[in-house]
């Protein structure tokens, strides 16, 4: 018999937390990256309330990024902090996407400053700078966009505030969850 350890063609299992963490960091990011694809390719232009929606981003996206990686090092506590940390922060930025929603749909007044344009103005652009340029000038009380194309549609808005709650519950889920693991199957078997 030879004294040589038998190896195993199965790859080791992942942990669920993990592959929800990782979510986290993907939706947060790749919404953004939306945000500003819309924004710069799209030549759709941001209010001052969608303005206001990025900041939960700009502050979530390095916070799941260093969730993940404390996840995936084996620093689980830290990891959880952060998730729990991002819970929050997202939190926040569903409560912006569902109030501006509702600005759009007439259920509540929004600012005062959500006059068109409301959001370059605060950027230091003019309004007839903008007019000149040929953009568009948009209110913060109507939807640029909305998907299904129908009157009862989601807003970007209004999907903001969807994919921020599925960033919140994932969030906890993978900070307060147990550890699950899925095993992977190896294809060398087949």
């Amino acid at each position: 018999m030879s004294s040589e350890p038998v190896q195993s063609s199965a790859r080791p299992a992942i942990d669920t937390r993990i592959l929800l963490t990782g979510f986290t960091f993907l939706a947060a990011a790749g919404t953004l990256l939306g945000a500003w694809g819309f924004q710069y390719i799209g030549d759709y232009i941001p209010c001052q309330l969608c303005y206001q929606q990025r900041i939960p981003y700009y502050i979530g996206v390095p916070v799941t990024a260093l969730a993940v990686f404390a996840m995936m090092t084996g620093r689980i506590a830290t990891g959880r902090i952060l998730l729990l940390a991002a819970a929050g922060i997202f939190v926040w930025g569903a409560y912006l996407g569902g109030f501006h929603a509702g600005v759009e749909w007439d259920w509540w007044e929004g600012p005062a400053s959500c006059a068109g344009g409301g959001g370059e103005r605060a950027a230091g652009i003019s309004i007839l700078d903008q007019l000149s340029q040929g953009k568009t000038i948009v209110s913060c009380t109507d939807a640029a966009w909305r998907f299904p194309n129908t009157d009862w549609g989601l807003s970007f808005a209004g999907w903001n505030a969807v994919i921020s709650s599925a960033i919140v519950g994932a969030s906890l889920i993978a900070a307060l969850g147990r550890p699950r693991r899925l095993s992977r199957a190896s294809t060398a078997d087949a």
